[in-house]
């Protein structure tokens, strides 16, 4: 398999075409956006260990009976996926609240919410991304009364399996962000990737507001050692992930 062309390049990864139509070659940047690409920078070895992460949590899922559009690692940075059409939607599940929840509602961080939080933002940057409500979402038609109902299933499922694993690595699943694509036959896929870039994670074995931050709060708000807390995060997964296959 080989290379034709770049398809698209993004904040965090290039997509590119493949001489097999139904597969893509995704690679993972060093690249670092935050506020909607008004704050840029780089963090050394992300692409390897978002790719890494994301990865081990794909084929998780997939074991779980959640389709996804991983296919397997090229390299370390690389992954191969099924080619889909991405649902212009960032699906945002929420269980503690944080961010933008806490300047739109007043809630103060880190209050756990009673049931899970599924919300829907336009994947659209000249927009700024806006929250949706059920009904905006399909008056634009940017999904279909059954897609959405099956995307929040989706979500909600991922969730329970991601809050599990994380807790097992200590962590605190805060909030994180899901993508998902159409296959060929219209199957709604798992796409993009679940890694710091995506998730809200903090560490459970300290209660120190700053250094329990696991994800890219340390580079949206200059908390400093934003590779080493990459790199825990992958060394937890993994660790969690060589565990659970001996058990």
């Amino acid at each position: 398999m080989s290379v034709i062309s770049k398809l698209y390049e993004g904040k965090a990864k290039i997509l590119y075409q493949t001489d097999v139509p139904e597969i893509l070659l995704a690679d993972f940047k060093d690249d670092a956006t935050a506020f909607n690409a008004q704050k840029k920078g780089s963090i050394s070895n992300k692409g390897i260990i978002n790719c890494s992460i994301s990865s081990k949590l794909f084929q998780k899922l997939e074991q779980k009976g959640i389709n996804t559009h991983y296919l397997d690692n090229p390299s370390s940075n690389q992954m191969r996926v099924k080619a889909v059409k991405i649902i212009p939607l960032e699906v945002v599940v929420r269980n503690i609240a944080a961010g933008s929840l806490c300047k739109q509602t007043g809630l103060e961080l880190g209050t756990i919410l009673k049931q899970p939080l599924v919300e829907f933002y336009y994947k659209n940057d000249e927009l700024g991304d806006p929250l949706l409500t059920k009904d905006r979402l399909l008056l634009l038609e940017l999904a279909s009364e059954e897609q959405v109902e099956e995307i929040i299933h989706l979500a909600l499922r991922i969730n329970e399996f991601l809050q599990d694993f994380f807790g097992k690595c200590d962590i605190t699943l805060v909030d994180f962000k899901l993508e998902f694509g159409l296959d060929s036959e219209q199957n709604i896929l798992l796409a993009d990737e679940i890694s710091p870039d995506t998730c809200r994670l903090w560490d459970n074995s300290t209660n120190d507001p700053q250094k329990r931050v696991l994800d890219k709060d340390r580079f949206r708000r200059d908390l400093g050692n934003v590779e080493n807390a990459y790199q825990e995060v992958l060394q937890r997964v993994l660790k969690t992930v060589e565990a659970n296959a001996s058990s």
